[in-house]
């Protein structure tokens, strides 16, 4: 039986429902998928819990921007995290820097302490290291189940060759998630590329606006929401299927 698992970034409880629909294998909640993804607000990580069957893990990142957070914004995302505790979430995605590059070991010590029994993947922090083998090696001292990453490139398949050697220095001890400019026409051969098992990718794309109303001097902020797409996330399913 396949072991492949396509991991859906979702920014809403229609989004993570579309995930669902579509075939993913799990969902990460985040909000603001455009500044790479930020922590979802209580109300929405509670509706998202009471009606996803698949499981959920919950972006944990207070701010856009660097990886390098202090003390207040450390209790933030601790505080978080109690909330996914509390909501019976199924894991928290997380991830903290040093100012030279490497893991922030005593921070994500605290963060992943916090956690308790929930999963914990390694955002893409990850990819901002200075040196990602030994951030590997101090990701599987944490006790991650997974590591999401891109190889430290603008896209998974630019970072391939890092990806699989990556996950030959794992051998089984954590996941190699590659995520970052995942479609239906590029997941076949990145899996093919790296050996990864699980992928991570949005599939989405803008909604039209339902807005009849549109000053002409604020476009800014009148385009439709981000949304997961159903048939999205079917096609990246059929493009992987052994």
């Amino acid at each position: 039986m396949s072991t492949r698992l396509l991991e859906i970034a979702a920014n809403s409880v229609a989004s993570a429902l579309a995930a669902q629909t579509g075939g993913a294998g799990r969902v990460e909640l985040c909000s603001g998928l455009e500044l790479g993804g930020l922590t979802p607000s209580h109300a929405v990580i509670a509706m998202v819990r009471e009606q996803l069957r698949i499981p959920l893990y919950v972006l944990i990142r207070p701010r856009a921007g660097d990886f390098l957070y202090d003390d207040d914004e450390c209790e933030a995302m601790r505080r978080d995290i109690e909330t996914c505790v509390a909501l019976e979430c199924d894991g928290v995605v997380l991830g903290v820097l040093d100012a030279d590059g490497d893991v922030d070991m005593e921070r994500c010590y605290g963060l992943i302490a916090a956690a308790g029994h929930l999963g914990v993947t390694f955002h893409r922090a990850f990819d901002l290291v200075r040196d990602p083998h030994r951030a590997l090696d101090d990701v599987i001292a944490l006790g991650c189940e997974r590591v999401l990453t891109s190889g430290g490139q603008a896209s998974a398949m630019d970072g391939a060759a890092l990806i699989r050697g990556l996950i030959a220095q794992a051998n089984g001890r954590i996941g190699i998630m590659p995520g970052a400019g995942v479609t239906d026409r590029n997941i076949a051969a990145l899996a093919a590329a790296t050996g990864a098992e699980e992928i991570h990718a949005s599939a989405k794309r803008q909604l039209p606006s339902g807005m009849r109303h549109r000053p002409s001097l604020l476009t800014d902020m009148q385009g439709g929401e981000l949304r997961s797409d159903v048939e999205q996330v079917r096609a990246l399913v059929k493009a992987w299927q052994p």
